[in-house]
């Protein structure tokens, strides 16, 4: 903070390590509000924040403060003493050239001639005596005197020549001399650093090409103020060796000085605005946990699929020490917008997000508000889309209700429910607790800044205990207004409808406090809920009306597709001619999925909607292509250091766009150092015959959700020998998938004891060699096994067996209780009471860690 930037908040908490309310506390006891982590404070606010949290520290940046200060006092003191010195030196020259020209005036002619003749040629005075004898009659010693010193005067005008005026020519021929004096390598170096030819030309023409070249950046105005403040300090001592220390110095500090521009210049990346957290962790080369981390930390919840918008690019950009530069900015800020007057706002219908762990009873909530059966409808029981609906109660009022999934998989999906809406309805199940996804959820509407109300469901069970549920709320600083705090709760049952109309109706009271209002007419802007593709209808996008209203003919862009509203279907596919604020509605007529999250605008023609979504369209790919990580030696050396590196290739189809950023999502964070598992592609839509020929290219498997293959797409695949695997339930798909890298991992080996035996008796025997007569004491031992003789407890000897019989018979296995006779392999040292250890080597499956 020395040089007087700005700094956020959140990094100050790291560097005084105090909590972000001791510093929100400090700061508006100075007067300053609207804080929040990611604001800039000033350098003074900031000094101010050192001598209340680190005062030492505080010190010694005043202290080093206060010595440049003094520095820059003393080398302006410098300057102006040395430029009132070269002031003082010009007068004097002018002064002495002024005197010179009134004495050449007031000699005659022929004196100047005789003058000059006498300096050219001393044999020439005697000459000059007898051809002019008046100008030396009987001069008096003191005019003598005089007129040596007039002609010594009139000699030093010749060394000066050239110099005829003052200051306003300057001839150059001086510069000449020190050139042709140079050595070759000290010509070298000053070519490096100032061309004199071109130096030379552009002086000569001077005016606005002079100015450039003499000028000098503020850096380099302090660097050389340092430099002669340092020549004053240091004495008046130049020696040979002391001038080569300094150009060796000099030289190193040009070197060093292009080191950090080139690294300056490394640490700018360009990114396109809405990019994923994926990709900006790969442009800055950081695991994309980190930014997930740091996100969460900013008081934000995102996955690492989710777009970004350029505010939150740049502030985590800043964070790891990087520079953005956005790409394609313009298109953006083509984008006109439209600023609303407080008379033309009205009163809007609510957005309600119902949010919660899965199976605690958030769709049998819907269900029972909507009169219809959602749940049926769904696999496996739990809810794997995000649900929009409108709701129209007995008052007559409106409420827009979305419906999240509560699968841990759908963390993405929770946040964009969280981020759209105007209140979040958190449910918990009474005979349960309070589970990691009730936290999410809560946490995704904290860090959205939108009230919550609580929903205590199943209160019609037995073992329900809502008052254990509240004390877990109150545990995590969430006290609900039973328990004396804000936040407000219900007990209800979904299944027989006890409490719901009372949430309904604190749900409208939240409403009414919060004064919703929005401009119905202007041209509507909203946020993309779903994306789906109908083999009927071609590509159905669920949007969210937030301004405006949305009319059929109207030209939409959303992300990077556009298209013309051709329909407008409500939750249960009745048809609309438009939509509202605060209205959920299916769109037909995009030329494309866009992806959840996206803004969708209504423009003024087709022509400029398709002009923007063909340059978005543009700016992803060459994203993709920026993102797009190749393979380095660094890569292959840690791969053949692993030994066994394995990797995954999968393509994702599914029915909707939200399924397969969470489906993907998922299966990116099984990879482990050894296995890893690359989204070649993710598309919405059924598998086709173009996803199988990737597939057989790539050496991909195909995982499809809640979608089917073409005939054609089958048939190709059979003959490609393409594996196509279908699910309905998205945690199945994980499992399975996880199941088959663990198959692939290389198993690990465990040694197992078989049998233990001991020696009862020892016979030698020529030519074959020590025979020992053994009693199996338990397990079994057989013919291949690996033995290991154990004597006093110490290991002796490992190795194999070479025979093992049964009275006279080779057998293959001994069990326990029988005798038998055996020999070890190159081993004859066996001595009555050693004990022989039989072990093998299993396979022991792997886990993924």
């Amino acid at each position: 903070m020395s040089d007087k930037k700005s700094v956020r908040l959140n990094k100050l908490i790291k560097e005084f390590n105090v909590s972000i309310d001791r510093i929100y506390g400090f700061l508006q006891a100075k007067g300053i509000e609207d804080l929040n982590p990611n604001t800039k404070v000033s350098h003074d606010v900031y000094m101010d924040l050192l001598g209340e949290f680190d005062s030492e520290k505080k010190a010694k940046l005043s202290a080093g403060l206060l010595a440049k200060e003094k520095e820059l006092i003393k080398a302006e003191e410098i300057i102006k003493q040395q430029e009132a010195a070269e002031k003082a030196k010009i007068e004097a020259e002018k002064k002495a050239e002024l005197t010179k020209q009134e004495k050449l005036k007031e000699s005659p002619e022929d004196k100047i001639i005789k003058a000059k003749t006498t300096k050219k040629a001393l044999k020439v005075l005697e000459k000059s005596e007898i051809e002019n004898p008046k100008a030396e009659e009987d001069p008096k010693p003191e005019e003598k005197e005089s007129k040596k010193e007039n002609e010594v005067l009139r000699a030093s005008v010749g060394r000066l020549r050239g110099v005829k005026t003052t200051g306003q020519k300057i001839d150059l021929d001086q510069f000449k001399k020190p050139e042709k004096a140079e050595k070759p390598k000290r010509i070298r170096i000053v070519k490096t650093k100032v061309d004199p030819k071109k130096f030379k030309k552009e002086f000569k023409k001077g005016g606005k090409n002079k100015k450039e070249i003499i000028e000098i950046s503020p850096e380099e105005a302090q660097k050389r103020v340092r430099e002669t403040l340092a020549k004053l300090q240091g004495g008046g001592k130049k020696s040979s060796v002391k001038n080569r220390r300094d150009k060796r110095q000099a030289h190193k500090d040009v070197v060093v000085e292009e080191n950090q521009q080139k690294e300056a210049k490394n640490q700018t990346i360009k990114i396109a605005e809405f990019a994923t957290a994926s990709e900006l962790a790969t442009l800055m080369d950081v695991a994309v946990t980190e930014i997930v981390t740091t996100c969460m930390g900013l008081g934000m919840m995102v996955s690492m699929n989710q777009r970004l918008d350029a505010e939150t690019i740049q502030m985590l950009a800043e964070d790891f020490g990087f520079q953005v530069e956005f790409v394609g900015a313009d298109v953006q800020e083509s984008i006109e917008a439209i600023i609303d007057t407080d008379e033309q706002l009205e009163t809007r219908a609510p957005i309600i997000t119902i949010m919660g762990h899965v199976d605690h009873g958030k769709t049998s909530l819907m269900d029972y508000i909507r009169k219809t059966n959602v749940i049926a409808g769904e696999s496996g029981g739990i809810t794997q889309h995000i649900g929009a609906y409108e709701v129209t109660l007995d008052s007559g009022k409106h409420i827009a209700f979305l419906d999240t999934p509560g699968h841990e998989a759908f963390t993405a999906m929770r946040a964009r429910g969280a981020k759209v809406t105007d209140i979040v309805v958190v449910v918990v199940a009474a005979d349960d607790r309070v589970m990691p996804q009730t936290k999410e959820a809560i946490s995704h509407a904290q860090a959205a800044g939108v009230p919550i109300i609580f929903a205590i469901n199943k209160i019609d069970r037995p073992t329900a205990d809502p008052e254990k549920i509240k004390a877990e709320l109150a545990e995590m600083n969430l006290l609900v207004e039973d328990w004396g705090g804000k936040y407000q709760s219900q007990d209800i049952s979904a299944k027989t409808g006890i409490g719901v109309p009372e949430i309904l109706e604190k749900i409208i009271l939240e409403a009414e406090m919060l004064n919703l209002k929005a401009n119905p007419d202007r041209r509507a802007q909203g946020t993309v809920i779903e994306a789906s593709l109908d083999k009927g209808k071609g590509y159905l996008a669920t949007i969210l009306v937030q301004k405006g209203t949305l009319n059929v003919g109207d030209y939409v862009l959303a992300g990077s597709y556009s298209g013309k509203v051709k329909a407008l279907l409500n939750e249960r596919g009745e048809i609309r001619l438009n939509a509202g604020p605060s209205t959920p509605v299916v769109l037909l007529g995009i030329n494309g999925a866009p992806t959840a999250g996206d803004e969708f605008h209504v423009m003024d023609s087709e022509q400029e909607a398709k002009k923007i979504a063909s340059r978005r369209d543009q700016l992803q790919r060459e994203q993709n292509v920026r993102t797009q990580k190749h393979l380095t030696l660094d890569e292959i050396g840690r791969r053949i250091a692993l030994g066994g590196f394995q990797e995954i290739n999968v393509i994702i189809k599914g029915d909707v766009d939200g399924s397969i950023e969470a489906l993907s999502d998922s299966l990116q964070q099984l990879s482990t150092d050894e296995i890893k598992v690359n989204i070649i592609q993710k598309a919405v839509g059924q598998i086709s015959e173009s996803d199988v020929m990737l597939a057989a290219a790539s050496d991909a498997i195909i995982i499809g959700f809640q979608v089917r293959p073409s005939l054609k797409a089958r048939k190709l695949a059979e003959s490609e020998q393409i594996d196509i695997r279908l699910y309905s339930i998205i945690y199945k798909a994980i499992e399975e998938l996880k199941l088959a890298m663990e198959g692939m991992l290389s198993p690990d080996f465990e040694e197992k004891i078989v049998c233990n035996i001991e020696i009862r008796e020892i016979f030698k025997i020529t030519k074959i060699g020590t025979i020992a007569g053994c009693m199996v004491l338990d397990g079994s031992l057989t013919r291949n096994t690996n033995v290991r003789l154990i004597r006093d407890g110490v290991v002796v000897y490992t190795g194999k067996l070479s025979s093992l019989k049964r009275f006279k018979d080779d057998v293959n296995e001994v069990k326990k209780g029988f005798e038998c006779g055996m020999s070890i392999e190159n081993f004859n040292d066996l001595k009555v009471g050693d004990i022989i250890e039989g072990h093998e080597e299993v396979e022991v499956k792997r886990e993924l860690k």
